[in-house]
């Protein structure tokens, strides 16, 4: 898994929604620091993370981790 790969795809998804990292995170229950941190560099999202964001953006676990 490309974490920088991961989190752009995040990104983009977040974006087109207009919203923010405050509103996912208030929404899905993943913490605001996070996002934050997984966007820095300093944090891996874990899985169970992964599929909440999945869940959310209604895509799949597959969309974030497939090149």
């Amino acid at each position: 898994m490309n974490r920088e790969k991961i989190y752009a795809r995040y990104v983009a998804l977040r974006d087109k929604a207009g919203i923010t990292d405050y509103r996912v995170a208030k929404d899905t229950g993943v913490p605001a620091a996070t996002l934050s941190d997984w966007g820095k560099g300093l944090y891996m999202i874990k899985l169970d993370k992964l599929i909440a964001l999945a869940k959310y953006f209604e895509v799949s676990v597959e969309y974030f981790l497939e090149d």
